[in-house]
């Protein structure tokens, strides 16, 4: 029984970054129905610029977001205004298409730039250590704090939306584009804003997943799947909806690895078949 608690014990903590991994895709889809193919690519474009920054100015990896927030939010700002705003409208396959174009690009810029050789980010022993619940539940610190990290920044989305002019901006242009651009709401600068918001929390993600685990410039369609099965078993734009996607799946993995090493992948994605399957909608479809 103790073995199994501690399954789940780790599942949510791995959920923790899963949600991470998820919440930029479940923003840019829920303001501008924008399926974005890259998004695992960024990820890791924003692990490697963290390590660029890290080995530039000796800062750890957490200080360095003070760096990669700030640049990844202009990237994606710059991104959405220059190229994806042109994509957008009632035909899904242009965005799709760009998107996958854009994908295909970071990957081999950065095989290119940083060769296969994987790389890690290091937190000062920080990623291994751990402390005890009872005698046989470890839990890992950093795994705690990406969880906690995880449930602030969902709960920061939630309010920013609920409360903030951004929010706003973003669930009126979101419901209804053409009124908005009539009362002079400059839609494209609103979608350019959401984007930058996304990146800036897949930097927050990236950082924690380089810490976790080596990553490489292929990594990226994997982190795709991960963030996109945990917004659909969440529900599409709800962002309590995918912190609880992400915990779903984490824990489905979590338990597919200790039925058999070879499970735990396939797991989770059986799991996010179920929900498809039984709920389409996800577990907690946006009601706002």
């Amino acid at each position: 029984m103790i073995g199994w608690v501690d399954t789940v014990v780790q599942g949510i903590l791995l959920g923790g970054l899963y949600a991470l991994f998820a919440m930029g895709l479940s923003l840019s889809f829920g303001v501008m129905r924008l399926v974005n193919i890259a998004h695992g690519d960024l990820i890791v474009l924003a692990a490697y610029l963290a390590l660029v920054t890290v080995n530039a100015t000796g800062l750890g990896p957490l200080a360095a977001l003070l760096i990669c927030v700030p640049v990844m939010f202009a990237f994606g700002y710059a991104l959405q205004r220059g190229l994806l705003n042109f994509t957008l409208g009632g035909d899904i396959l242009p965005p799709l298409l760009v998107t996958f174009g854009l994908s295909i690009i970071i990957q081999n810029g950065l095989l290119q730039t940083f060769s296969a050789d994987p790389r890690s980010l290091r937190l000062g022993g920080l990623e291994t250590a751990s402390f005890h619940l009872g005698a046989d539940i470890a839990v890992g610190y950093l795994p705690m704090l990406v969880l906690t990290v995880a449930i602030v920044l969902t709960g920061v989305l939630e309010a920013l939306f609920a409360l903030s002019p951004w929010g706003r901006a973003f669930r009126a242009t979101s419901d209804d584009p053409e009124t908005v651009k009539l009362v002079g709401v400059n839609d494209r600068h609103v979608y350019a804003l959401a984007m930058g918001l996304a990146l800036a929390i897949v930097s927050v993600a990236a950082v924690f997943y380089g810490v976790r685990t080596t990553f490489g410039p292929s990594d990226g369609p994997d982190r795709l799947l991960f963030a996109f099965e945990s917004v659909i078993i969440g529900g599409l734009g709800s962002f309590w909806g995918t912190l609880a996607g992400g915990i779903v799946l984490g824990v489905a993995q979590a338990t597919g690895f200790r039925i058999d090493p070879g499970w735990g992948v396939l797991t989770g994605h059986l799991a996010f078949l179920a929900v498809l399957l039984l709920k389409p909608s996800g577990l907690f479809p946006r009601t706002r």
